[in-house]
């Protein structure tokens, strides 16, 4: 699978993207500038990182989700394109309607940036048929805007369609109020798009994908998109 990052101004987590991906892929990702038009040919993953684009101006993502790239990602997301979208990314997906729903302040509004654990809710995708459904793994939260919100349609419809991909858990896979550390509706950390094609999540898996980062528990993520 051939992959690439879109770079936005304030975008802070390319680099760590691009680790976690050559990791898997064996081969560094193209960078793509906010300004293009167009994606690289061959691209079939397209990851939006963490950061701050445009310096979370307006709301988180608002100002990214018009730069003319952000047309093209839609583009290929609706042909079937894998789109990866992490903390920022997933900012930047909701708000240009390619997934659904809104991230709003913390329920803290405290800037929050520490472990997680998040819960499998399905296995049979591209993003995380190496996993299985129900284990609950370690990740990172460092967000300020990741308190995920929709309307009860919308969550209802995601439950529906089994669109759900993870819930912040406790270590142990209990969905409890205490492990949702931002207030996001159902627990939500991350949703798939209709075909699955698409994953937007909060915490950061691309943080995990080495034992000298502390832990792996985030590999798996890539390394199935690499077999995809």
């Amino acid at each position: 699978m051939k992959a690439g990052i879109v770079i936005f101004p304030g975008i802070n987590r390319e680099r760590d993207m691009t680790i976690a991906l050559q990791s898997s892929f064996g081969a560094a990702p193209h960078m793509i500038w906010h300004k293009d038009t167009g994606l690289p040919d061959g691209i079939d993953l397209v990851v939006i990182p963490g950061g701050f684009s445009f310096g979370d101006y307006l709301r988180c993502g608002a100002m990214a989700a018009h730069s003319p790239i952000m047309r093209a990602v839609a583009e290929h997301a609706a042909k079937g394109g894998y789109v990866l979208g992490v903390c920022n990314g997933f900012q930047i997906l909701t708000e240009s309607g390619v997934l659904p729903g809104a991230l709003l302040r913390n329920a803290s509004l405290r800037f929050l940036s520490m472990d997680c654990h998040l819960k499998v809710e399905r296995a049979d995708t591209a993003f995380t048929r190496q996993y299985h459904t129900g284990q609950t793994f370690r990740s990172i939260l460092a967000h300020g805007d990741g308190n995920y919100f929709a309307d009860d349609a919308t969550l209802d419809r995601l439950e529906h369609d089994n669109l759900v991909a993870f819930r912040y858990a406790t270590r142990t896979g209990t969905i409890a109020p205490e492990a949702n550390l931002n207030g996001s509706a159902r627990s939500i950390a991350g949703i798939f798009s209709p075909n699955l094609r698409v994953l937007g999540l909060m915490p950061h898996p691309e943080d995990l994908v080495d034992p000298l980062m502390g832990g792996t528990d985030g590999k798996p993520l890539f390394d199935a998109l690499a077999a995809a």
